[in-house]
């Protein structure tokens, strides 16, 4: 059943839609960003250095620290050592602190062996001050970070077949309570590994819970306006970034950012009387009464009028379809994911798109975590991180339609690598390095909103579905991946971005390997798939082929042997007029019946 067609009656994007999206489907979007990252600054690393009992009496930090801890080099500047600490007498310091002074450099130097100082100058408490995970436990953060992914990908995949077994209204609610009580629950844990669990369950609801606003989005408007929803679906995305920066800079206690983060979100289960179901999936799944009463309530604010027996029309039409459907699925073949390696040219592009996937995915993430540590003010960062993403949406599109999809995902990716490349010759320049990595969070940004568009005109009709599944779980691998690059650039600044970068530049690269799909048809079947960008060149679009237009004696010799439905005249009747027009030939016979073909190229 064709439900754009029943949107053209009831409205494509009317009142009823704008309300809806504007006032409950894009705040709905905001809980996932909050999810996403505020663990981060529950989580966050603070300087810290070994504490010495018998020096805390003294006033002067810097002196206690001068007397006790050794100096080590650390992205080439010298810092106090965090784990490390003179093995000297500490008890009589003032008697002895001369000597001690001038004989420390060649004192044995041993691991803290009675905790830590914690500077606290930015953050009242964090998990890591709290529990102590520094030093030989300093992975346990980036642990954290790893868990709440793989909670991601396990909560994706159930999401998906919950939202289309119960509908997209049930499963929002249901991840809403899971992503609220395991939230609120993060701010009560005792200890480290009952916080992970938490986390863990709060991981589960993420990506997944931004997903039904945006179907829904899609679902409730006509064909032309879907680009506009995913625009303001990512729009709404990197608000929730930007709020969430003012959060974190306003809380500072991570007990206090988990309540600050998930309580707000409550109140959305007031959504759950104006959040309507989807009508395009309850009439898919024979529910007819629940979606006439939605598309009259759509109808009647639309300024739309239906007829009387509107959805019996709907129900015969359903039933009729369904028993066609039913026929041609015992007639047509499984397909299977195999599917898409069997050919060469379509296992190259399943290949590659899966790798730009997998990069954006796990660039994206990463430059988002990774700009707390980036240096200077770790709020001002992450706000910028928020920020940078908007101009994106601005020359997005307009470069879409000029350049085509090819060449805007490869020039934003490239970009935005080079940039992140260019960090490791000014990683001393706090200020640079800060706007590269803008430039890359914006370059990253495009090509994640332009890759989903590209893959889904590139899989045929037939394994669309598979094909976009496999490469976004395989894509979702980098979350899981990217907070482990992170890590190791605790002792290197730059290093993540480094390795980002040529994630970008290789991605980008590869994406020039992909055909043009610009005002291209969608392929329908494998052979289709297969067939598309075999004359494609890499860097060059398909060179474009002369058309030849038929002569007139052609279309009358063609239009002559046509069965007789196709001109509503005798199958012997005689041309009287045929005229050419650019690619279709108007065709008048005898009977002054007028049939219109386009001519293929």
């Amino acid at each position: 059943m064709d439900f754009d067609a029943i949107l053209e009656d009831v409205g494509t994007f009317g009142k009823y839609q704008k309300l809806v999206i504007y006032f409950i489907l894009l705040p709905a979007v905001i809980p996932c960003g909050f999810h996403a990252y505020a663990q981060l600054f529950m989580a966050a690393d603070v300087k810290h250095w070994c504490r010495v009992p018998e020096l805390e009496p003294l006033a002067d930090s810097e002196l206690s620290k001068n007397l006790s801890i050794p100096l080590e080099l650390k992205n080439g500047q010298f810092e106090y050592s965090q784990c490390s600490m003179y093995n000297l007498n500490y008890s009589n310091i003032m008697i002895q602190y001369p000597e001690i002074d001038e004989s420390r450099h060649l004192t044995e130097v041993i691991p803290c062996n009675n905790g830590w100082n914690f500077e606290l100058n930015t953050y009242k408490s964090t998990v890591v001050t709290e529990w102590n995970l520094v030093c030989n436990k300093d992975f346990y953060p980036t642990l954290g970070l790893v868990l709440l992914a793989v909670g991601g990908i396990i909560g994706n995949y159930i999401f998906g077949y919950l939202q289309d077994t119960i509908g997209r209204k049930p499963s929002f609610f249901i991840y809403l309570t899971i992503e609220c009580i395991f939230g609120v629950a993060t701010a009560f844990a005792q200890n480290y590994y009952v916080w992970i669990v938490y986390r863990f369950g709060v991981g589960f609801t993420v990506p997944a819970i931004m997903a039904t606003p945006y179907v829904l989005a899609i679902e409730l408007v006509g064909p032309k306006c879907r680009t506009l929803c995913t625009i303001l679906s990512n729009i709404a995305y990197s608000m929730g970034l930007i709020m969430l920066a003012g959060v974190v800079y306003l809380v500072r206690d991570w007990r206090h950012l988990a309540l600050a983060t998930t309580l707000p979100f409550i109140t959305f289960f007031l959504y759950f009387w104006p959040m309507p179901e989807s009508p395009r999936w309850l009439l898919a799944r024979g529910q007819f009464e629940k979606a006439e009463n939605i598309l009259k309530q759509m109808a009647r604010m639309n300024g739309k009028s239906l007829p009387a027996n509107y959805m019996v029309h709907l129900r015969r039409k359903y039933e009729s379809d369904k028993l066609k459907q039913d026929l041609e699925k015992e007639k047509s073949r499984k397909y299977g994911i195999l599917d898409l390696f069997r050919t060469p040219n379509l296992r190259k592009k399943t290949i590659i798109i899966t790798f730009i996937w997998f990069t954006n995915t796990s660039v994206y993430v990463g430059l988002s975590y990774y700009a707390p540590v980036l240096g200077g003010d770790e709020f001002l960062n992450f706000f910028l991180a928020g920020v940078v993403e908007l101009p994106t949406y601005m020359f997005l599109w307009p470069s879409m339609e000029r350049l085509g999809r090819r060449w805007t995902l490869c020039m934003s990716m490239v970009v935005g690598g080079i940039a992140c490349l260019t960090t490791f010759l000014v990683q001393h320049e706090t200020n640079v390095t800060l706007a590269l990595y803008c430039v890359g969070k914006m370059g990253i940004s495009s090509a994640f909103v332009v890759l989903p568009l590209m893959a889904s005109e590139l899989y045929p009709t037939v394994v669309r579905g598979l094909g976009m599944s496999l490469s976004s779980v395989l894509g979702m691998l980098g979350p899981i991946f990217i907070p482990i690059v992170n890590y190791l650039g605790s002792d290197i600044m730059v290093l993540p971005l480094i390795i980002m970068g040529a994630l970008l530049v290789a991605g980008g690269i590869a994406s020039l390997l992909l055909p043009e799909t610009l005002n291209q048809h969608l392929p329908q079947t494998l052979e289709d798939g297969e067939r598309m960008g075999l004359d494609t060149e890499f860097c060059c679009s398909p060179p474009v082929k002369e058309t030849k237009h038929p002569t007139e004696i052609e279309i009358q010799e063609s239009h002559n042997q046509m069965n007789c439905k196709d001109c509503n005249a005798l199958c012997t009747c005689q041309m009287v007029n045929v005229s050419l027009n650019e690619d279709v030939a108007t065709i008048i016979d005898k009977n002054n019946d007028k049939v219109e073909y386009v001519v293929i190229k």
